[in-house]
């Protein structure tokens, strides 16, 4: 039997706070091997500065892992969240790095909170419904440290519920790439009534796990030392459940959305079809992909 990652506290931190820290999770050599490659596909000195070209660069995967290969205790954490490994695909984590040489230094500082910018919810792949499979986690994998004011990501650990209960009154689906006036999702209303907000701040193989329904935000990086993250998805293979014979069946993810809505079981039904959406940036990292090879 494996031993668990999560204790009693971590998942009741994840059910009141909506994400759940795993400490030092990823391999090192993997992220050594890792973070040289991307120095040398971006052309840059990691000892010069005045080589960092980009403020900010999303780059295009070249290689995948296993992340119960290279990273066993995020993925046994991963496994607790969401019910068990044979609720989920087989995770994978890739160079697909996000880094933040000096984004918005120019600019002045704003805490995590309402008045930070981008607010917004992953997934604009898919139209979301309250029990959509295609985000049974988020993660933020740090590859670098991460401090405050670093670039590091915000999060407001109070958002979950208020997605939760606004996808329960929306059978209909939300998609996440139109504004709010258009059918997607109020993202201003939902900030403005936040009140827990943190930095996803770390040491380089610290891993995030955050609900699919955490809003979080991109920062400054005011230190001008490269912060380097991936955020890929966990997903689920079948939509989930709040309405399971045995409660005690929910994974915590569900249990969060049941807390939320106030109820012990839910019997949830999209009343439109499910469909998956070619996001334009999908086409431009295939692209830059193309030009990187």
């Amino acid at each position: 039997m494996v031993d668990k990652v999560l204790m009693p506290a971590d998942i009741e931190h994840f059910l009141v706070h909506g994400y759940v820290k795993v400490s030092q999770a990823l391999d090192r050599e993997v992220i050594k091997k890792s973070v040289d490659l991307m120095w040398h596909r971006l052309g840059y000195d990691s000892n010069d500065p005045s080589t960092w070209v980009a403020d900010k660069i999303h780059m295009a995967t070249q290689n995948r892992f296993d992340v119960q290969e290279i990273a066993p205790k995020a993925y046994q954490a991963i496994c607790e969240l969401c019910g068990g490994e044979d609720r989920i695909k087989p995770p994978e984590w890739s160079d697909q790095f996000i880094t933040n040489f000096h984004f918005g230094d120019d600019k002045p500082w704003v805490p995590p909170g309402p008045k930070a910018v981008g607010w917004h919810k992953d997934g604009n792949w898919f139209l979301h419904f309250l029990d959509s499979p295609e985000q049974g986690l988020l993660t933020i994998v740090l590859w670098s440290d991460v401090q405050s004011r670093g670039g590091a990501t915000f999060v407001a650990g109070d958002s979950v519920g208020l997605v939760a209960r606004y996808l329960a009154e929306h059978p209909e689906g939300v998609n996440a790439n139109l504004g709010f006036s258009n059918g997607g999702f109020p993202h201003h209303e939902f900030i403005q009534k936040c009140q827990d907000f943190q930095e996803a701040t770390g040491k380089a193989g610290d891993v995030y796990l955050l609900h699919p329904f955490l809003l979080h935000a991109s920062s400054y990086n005011f230190l001008r030392v490269p912060r380097i993250i991936s955020n890929p998805c966990v997903s689920f293979k079948e939509p989930m459940r709040f309405d399971r014979p045995n409660e005690n069946d929910h994974s915590p993810v569900e249990q969060s959305i049941l807390r939320a809505l106030g109820k012990k079981s839910y019997s949830f039904k999209p009343s439109m079809e499910r469909r998956l959406i070619m996001p334009e940036g999908e086409m431009q990292m295939r692209k830059e992909k193309e030009d990187e090879c």
